[in-house]
């Protein structure tokens, strides 16, 4: 795919610098205050990097705010010599479109939104909750046995022939 970068997750090593730039990241976005006035800001939540860890040459985790949730990662490791406003990188799971911005004190950043605003998480332990759920997803192998099970309908379709036999009972793999 045009503008792919592979994957391949690297080891333990590096994730406490992963995590030390998500609680910079985590920094930045508590710095603005602004965004409390706006119609999109959920009291509720705070500001927190979830998961954030070395993944392919790169940090790669999930920003949780107020007014959005976003898979992020520093821009200077993807999209080195690169002037286009978005990128596909390759992850196990499949490859994702992230677009670049700029974010004070940080530089150059690339995110894939997945909620915003963030209404519908009632406190930070749910959001937190489905970032890490996502970030585990974004990291299961597309074609694993876990992924191709968790794709499969939790019933099976009615079958006529079975319903009229009335033989109709739920299958769960």
């Amino acid at each position: 795919m045009r503008g792919s970068v592979p994957a391949r997750a690297s080891g333990p090593a590096g994730d406490a610098d992963a995590a030390a730039w998500g609680e910079l990241l985590a920094a930045s976005y508590r710095e603005i205050g602004a965004m409390r006035d706006l119609p999109i800001y959920n009291d509720a939540l705070g500001v927190e990097a979830v998961g954030f860890c070395r993944f392919n040459g790169t940090i790669v985790g999930i920003m949780v705010t107020p007014w959005f949730m976003n898979v992020v990662m520093p821009a200077s490791a993807v999209a080195q010599a690169r002037s286009g406003t978005t990128l596909r990188i390759r992850f196990p799971a499949g490859d994702i479109e992230f677009t670049f911005s700029e974010v004070a004190q940080m530089g150059r950043i690339a995110s894939c939104s997945l909620f915003s605003p963030m209404f519908q998480f009632a406190d930070m332990a749910s959001a937190r909750a489905t970032a890490e759920a996502a970030l585990a997803e974004l990291m299961l192998p597309a074609d694993s046995e876990e992924a191709v099970r968790r794709r499969e309908p939790a019933t099976r379709p009615i079958d006529r022939r079975h319903f009229l036999r009335g033989a109709l009972t739920e299958q769960r793999g």
